[in-house]
């Protein structure tokens, strides 16, 4: 999903001009630190081995 070359803080800079969302340097940090640790929980998400045969559930019931 992400390898070394990633710049998260350029990331987060473009996504933000993307959806037109004034970013408050103040706040530009911690926006960052989230996306980083968004990025680590998904790559744990991708990672899990899932068998060929698993079939997608078309609705969810809690």
């Amino acid at each position: 999903m992400t390898d070394a070359s990633t710049d998260v803080p350029q990331l987060v800079d473009l996504m933000a001009q993307v959806v037109q969302l004034p970013l408050d340097p103040e706040h530009r940090p911690g926006v960052v630190a989230n996306f980083e640790r968004t990025i680590a929980i998904a790559q744990l998400v991708m990672e899990f081995p899932l068998p060929e045969e698993i079939e997608i559930a078309p609705v969810f019931r809690p």
